[in-house]
């Protein structure tokens, strides 16, 4: 009971800092808003101009939702990973979820490159881009599943989805080189990754997907807590492995497919965002780790897409490019301390 009461104040302070960091996103853009007329959007009472209220509900507010999603269903899932493999190089990706979701990507833009006809031309759309990229995504996690059901060693799973990995990014450069110019600089823009690109039909479907991953995560504590100690310790205190190691993949499937399905390819935050919170709450605790990652991820990709905005500017960096600069400095740096991390 003490332990907990003493992580009270450092998740009160991030909450702050998630809610602080939600009002400066949506009032930071391309075109200046002042702060009030923000606030007075969002109690719904009227701004200087109604197209200040249609920038604030339509674009910043589902952006900014997008990005406490994205960022939490990312640290959650690198976390499970992290925990699973017993691994600190692990992340969201390691069996080859956003590998497929590119795959199904590329198929759709690139593979329709080898046909010709005007119906080609109106299936490439951004729904029927996510739907692609779903699919890619779940096909690879079926896959990666029934292994899992026929794999004993947690080890050989790993290295089984990253040569899936591996071979949805062949597929992907085999299509990349017969590809059109046009088609592939789309598939190229749709990897660096965006927030801003979802509708609020969109964004519901992702929260759903995000809630169920992360009740699953949370269900799944205790199985985590014993898995720090090794997998012969959690079989030996009564835990089905299997069926653990398939609810932790499931879980991670709905979080990182979903994610990369609706916002595209998105690196380092699942990686780095699961050490930075073991540095900050000192704890291998799950109880604390979970909704503390889910918190930290929130607040990183809230930053990272504050860093990707220009003021005055109509162009917003690519948010994959933000997060890489700033994850891979972290992992280097954590390394490079060489501290003991407990898994």
């Amino acid at each position: 009971m003490n332990e907990k009461k003493s992580y009270r104040l450092p998740f009160f302070l991030l909450t702050l800092v998630l809610v602080v960091g939600f009002l400066v996103n949506i009032s930071w853009g391309s075109i200046h808003i002042p702060f009030e007329e923000t606030l007075n959007a969002l109690l719904g009472q009227p701004t200087e101009t109604d197209s200040w209220q249609y920038i604030i509900w339509n674009y910043r507010i589902p952006k900014g939702l997008t990005a406490i999603l994205v960022g939490a269903g990312l640290a959650l899932s690198g976390l499970l990973m992290q925990t699973l493999f017993r691994n600190p190089l692990a992340g969201p990706f390691v069996l080859g979820i956003s590998s497929g979701a590119s795959l199904g990507t590329a198929l759709l833009i690139m593979g329709a490159s080898f046909f010709s006809g005007v119906l080609t031309q109106g299936l490439i759309g951004d729904i029927s881009i996510t739907v692609a990229a779903s699919i890619g995504s779940f096909l690879v996690l079926f896959v990666v599943m029934t292994m899992a059901s026929k794999v004993r060693d947690t080890m050989a799973l790993l290295i089984i989805g990253l040569m899936f990995g591996s071979i949805s990014a062949a597929i992907v450069s085999v299509l990349s080189y017969f590809s059109s110019a046009e088609r592939l600089q789309r598939f190229v823009f749709w990897s660096f990754g965006s927030v801003g690109d979802l509708s609020w039909p969109q964004l519901t479907l992702l929260l759903t997907m995000i809630l169920l991953g992360s009740i699953l995560s949370i269900l799944s504590i205790k199985v985590l807590n014993t898995l720090l100690l090794g997998e012969h310790y959690a079989q030996s205190m009564g835990i089905d492995m299997k069926k653990s190691r398939f609810i932790l993949i499931v879980a991670t499937g709905l979080l990182a497919g979903s994610i990369t399905a609706f916002a595209g390819p998105i690196a380092f935050v699942g990686l780095a965002v699961p050490h930075l919170t073991r540095q900050l709450f000192n704890t291998s605790d799950h109880r604390i780790l979970v909704p503390a990652v889910l918190l930290c991820g929130a607040i990183l990709m809230l930053f990272c897409d504050l860093l990707a905005q220009l003021p005055g500017s109509a162009k917003v960096l690519p948010i994959n490019a933000v997060t890489s600069l700033f994850g891979a400095p972290v992992v280097i740096w954590l390394l490079v301390r060489k501290q003991k991390m407990v898994f």
